[in-house]
């Protein structure tokens, strides 16, 4: 009679432990391919810049008064979107998703800021030197003059400062090993320059009800 100690109990393909398969060594996180200039939006901003141009050559009052509104809109919506909302939100990312946003955010800055600030300027110029606004006896010649030094200095901002940022992060992550903190540092200064020429736009908002209303 066999003891139940000395049962041997045959093993099988279904009482076999399961196999552990090594872990795949996991590579460094693919860098983001990007664009510095998306093609895809340069048909747009030509045909932009046509219309512009157009409008400058017929000194046509709608016309000029739709690409100074529209552009300032524009300018005005993005500087506050981007500073006051979106740059909160991308501080929290984590790295992989930080860069994964800007590699798909930054490109189109780069083809959207040069064209709403020459829009909001060339067009807003003319029109208001078409209807007299500039004349020293309009009275709204001061509030002009205004918001000549506001704009201004916005302009300076957002195509030394800001735009110049934009690109060198692109560039940046274009290496073959982007420098995080380089990025990181050139993102928080697009963001504050940004956040800064959208809170100057508030004065321009001011100024424009203001000649709109005299």
């Amino acid at each position: 009679m066999t003891s139940a100690a000395q049962v041997v109990v045959p093993s099988s393909p279904l009482t076999a432990a399961p196999s552990v398969a090594p872990p795949v060594p996991m590579g460094p996180p693919s860098r983001p391919d990007l664009q510095v200039v998306p093609l895809k939006g340069l048909p747009i901003v030509g045909l932009i810049v046509i219309g512009l141009v157009v409008s400058l050559a017929g000194n046509w009052n709608w016309a000029l008064d739709w690409f100074h509104v529209v552009g300032g809109s524009l300018w005005t919506a993005i500087d506050l979107f981007v500073g006051l909302i979106l740059g909160p939100i991308i501080g929290r990312l984590s790295l992989p998703a930080r860069a994964e946003f800007t590699a798909r955010f930054m490109p189109k800055m780069v083809i959207i800021m040069p064209t709403v600030v020459m829009m909001t300027l060339a067009a807003g110029f003319q029109y208001a030197l078409k209807i007299g606004n500039l004349e020293a006896a309009n009275p709204n010649h001061k509030w002009l003059i205004a918001s000549f030094i506001v704009v201004g200095v916005m302009a300076v901002i957002a195509l030394g400062v800001l735009e110049p940022a934009n690109i060198a992060v692109l560039f940046e992550m274009k290496k073959p090993h982007p420098d995080g903190e380089v990025i990181g540092t050139l993102m928080r200064r697009f963001i504050l320059t940004a956040g800064v020429t959208g809170l100057m736009q508030v004065a321009t908002l001011v100024i424009m009800t203001r000649v709109a209303t005299l």
